[in-house]
């Protein structure tokens, strides 16, 4: 291991995932459009994947995509106007809204997981399914998702 003031030999780990995460959105934005999905923004994928079926706060979603309040309050607004999600009165407490998946935004998540499970699939026959999945467990742990044994 390098000490911090010796200049790395290898690319920093940050900016390999920064260039993993750059080519993993290319080849999901590639796949999503030839499955006949347009127009996703950045905004859905601060979105999306955190609204469960229940709803979810604008502080709760920003919590889990780890991003702020205002960047996730202005995500929603921009996927309230798409129609893909609507904010609804939290039966537990009316000054709270919780933001809720339309039909359109229901309809975007399994043509969303085709997409990432095809590019897992080109990944697999690049690296190998064993180190493909050795990678899903390393990142999982490494960003706190791992379930204790």
């Amino acid at each position: 291991m390098r000490t911090p003031t010796q200049p790395p030999t290898q690319p920093l780990l940050g900016l390999l995932l920064r260039l993993a995460n750059q080519r993993w959105a290319a080849e999901m934005d590639a796949e999503l459009e030839r499955l006949g999905v347009r127009g996703l923004t950045a905004a859905h994928a601060r979105v999306l994947p955190f609204v469960p079926p229940e709803g979810a706060s604008v502080q709760t979603l920003a919590s889990k995509a780890n991003v702020r309040k205002q960047t996730m309050a202005q995500s929603v607004d921009q996927l309230v106007a798409a129609g893909v999600v609507e904010r609804r009165p939290d039966p537990s407490d009316r000054r709270v809204s919780l933001v809720v998946l339309t039909e359109a935004g229901r309809a975007i998540t399994p043509t969303s997981h085709a997409a990432g499970a095809a590019v897992e699939q080109e990944w697999a026959a690049q690296l190998g399914e064993g180190r493909l999945e050795d990678l899903r467990s390393i990142l999982t742990e490494l960003v706190g998702l791992a379930r204790p044994h």
